[in-house]
């Protein structure tokens, strides 16, 4: 039988991994390594470093190929995502099959963060049908509070996590005064009314590319876009996510 572990890596640095995931990689007859284009070239490179540092089985092999990229035509924005999730599920079948031809074998995707977290991989690998085991990782929520050596939450106070497509559309969330933001690709934080707001934010956090910023969000929010936009220019991708805090809170 075929089974598939989904292996949380953290940010990509090899120190984040557990014990766990240490452990199940190297049980692993196959490493799926999937590819996003020359643009996000570096991030196929580090799973391949983060296997190079960390497998010693030499029976482990390692499969690379294409990650489909989403319908920009198609309006609906749901039927976007299950039709591009469709793609990526018959992708991961053909790797499998290349790198294991029999029907027995243990396959293993990394999985930036975690992978209950804005991540799509558990759904996908629902469209398998395989036994499936996830290894849980560092979320960006944690090496963002650590690089600013922040609780996430102020004295028995909620916080909400969220999207910036969601803070665009909707504003900010009833009910609380802290938010954490990820998939932001347009600097939704914009749209706020800035009086009264403190931001923390972090780009390739707990990699060693990390930069940070931090300050009332009049202040740093223009150096935010300046800093974000250099990198993005400098490495061809970028993840960040950002903390806001109300000052009454």
């Amino acid at each position: 039988m075929i089974t598939l572990s989904l292996i949380g890596i953290g940010t990509g640095n090899p120190e984040h991994l557990t014990l766990q995931a240490i452990r199940a990689l190297n049980a692993a007859d196959l490493v799926l390594i999937p590819r996003k284009g020359e643009s996000k070239a570096d991030l196929a490179e580090l799973r391949r470093a983060i296997c190079a540092e960390i497998i010693t089985n030499p029976a482990t092999r390692m499969v690379e190929f294409d990650l489909p990229m989403r319908d920009p035509a198609t309006p609906d924005y749901r039927r976007r995502v299950d039709d591009w999730h469709d793609a990526i599920a018959e992708a991961w079948r053909a790797a499998i099959a290349e790198g294991l031809p029999g029907d027995d074998g243990r396959v293993a995707l990394l999985v930036w963060g975690d992978p209950s977290l804005y991540d799509s991989t558990l759904r996908i690998a629902a469209r398998l049908g395989l036994p499936t085991e996830v290894i849980p990782g560092i979320t960006s929520i944690q090496a963002l509070a650590a690089a600013h050596a922040i609780p996430l939450n102020e004295i028995g106070a909620p916080f909400t996590v969220t999207t910036g497509r969601r803070l665009r559309e909707g504003g900010w969330p009833e009910g609380v005064d802290t938010i954490l933001v990820m998939l932001d690709g347009d600097c939704a934080f914009q749209g706020l009314a800035p009086e009264g707001l403190s931001i923390w934010w972090g780009a390739y956090v707990g990699m060693a590319e990390e930069i940070t910023e931090a300050g009332p969000l009049a202040e740093a929010g223009a150096r935010i876009l300046a800093r974000r936009a250099e990198a993005r220019a400098r490495h061809g991708w970028i993840m960040d996510i950002y903390l806001i805090r109300r000052a009454e809170a």
